[in-house]
């Protein structure tokens, strides 16, 4: 659950982010009344966002056990890429994002209320995709009933909470920081779909060794105890994976967290010798 009530919460404060922005932008320049399209590109692609969800979960309840387990196990691969690209992007433009998107606005109000709708719709309808895909591969990994899915809703209504304080200015915290700790969390949640996809194709019969097991501590924790109910809804644990998963999720923690908390290169001493170049010059 508590897994993933932190996607819920952190793709949701990304995109109550980008509402916060754009409203708030507009409102400074005096184009109030230019608001009401961007309401309408947002309620676009939440709409979008929840029948995407929908149609995941409902389709997939009317394919064979064996299609299930290739499309859950492709989609926790799409997705976990999905995450990564996303958790390695904002740590690179969190900085930037606020005047990227002012940027966009900009042109958007040049072009007419059409652009407007189109700009709102994409800003958000990117983070909403990601959300239900990866919400959705999460709970399959747990397959713990509807607790996930409700720590799911709780993290997204924090994170609407969240980016309402943060347009009235009562909340400040270091965003950068932020996302830092969160993005590395959701390595780790991201690792253990991984795992549970390549599981899922193994049960298909898609990829071999599915009982050829790296080991088993079901006895010592088992899955039905409160315990490894806690792991698995935290990290996807499971006491008794194959080879494979282990293989897995070791091939991509590892590398992926040590790029991800790599200190970002300084663009700095580049930038001083361009300009004694230009001076020299």
């Amino acid at each position: 659950m508590f897994g993933n009530y932190l996607i819920g919460l952190r793709e949701g404060l990304e995109a109550s982010l980008v509402v916060c922005i754009l409203i708030a932008y507009l409102v400074k320049t005096g184009h109030k009344d230019r608001i009401a399209p961007v309401w309408l590109g947002i309620s676009l692609a939440v709409t979008l966002s929840l029948g995407f969800g929908a149609a995941l979960q409902f389709g997939s309840s009317t394919l064979s056990f064996q299609a299930q387990e290739l499309l859950g196990g492709s989609l926790s691969i799409i997705s976990v890429a999905l995450v990564t690209w996303m958790v390695f992007w904002m740590k690179r433009t969190a900085r930037n994002l606020k005047s990227e998107l002012q940027g966009q606005l900009d042109a958007a109000l040049a072009v007419g209320t059409g652009a407007l709708v189109f700009t709102a719709f994409m800003a958000v309808g990117r983070e909403g995709l990601e959300t239900s895909l990866f919400i959705w591969t999460a709970v399959q990994a747990t397959g713990d009933g509807v607790r996930p899915l409700v720590g799911a809703v709780l993290g997204l209504l924090t994170s609407v909470v969240l980016g309402w304080l943060f347009y009235r200015g009562a909340l400040k915290i270091n965003l950068s920081k932020f996302f830092t700790w969160t993005g590395a969390m959701l390595v780790v949640v991201a690792a253990g779909v991984l795992a549970y996809g390549f599981h899922d194709l193994q049960e298909g019969d898609f990829l071999p060794g599915l009982h050829t097991l790296a080991f088993d501590i079901s006895t010592t924790i088992p899955s039905d105890s409160w315990y490894g109910t806690l792991l698995k809804g935290v990290f996807n644990f499971q006491p008794n994976p194959t080879a494979l998963q282990v293989t897995v999720w070791c091939l991509y923690l590892v590398p992926v967290m040590a790029l991800f908390l790599a200190p970002a290169r300084s663009t700095a001493p580049a930038a001083d010798a361009q300009a004694k170049t230009a001076k020299t010059g």
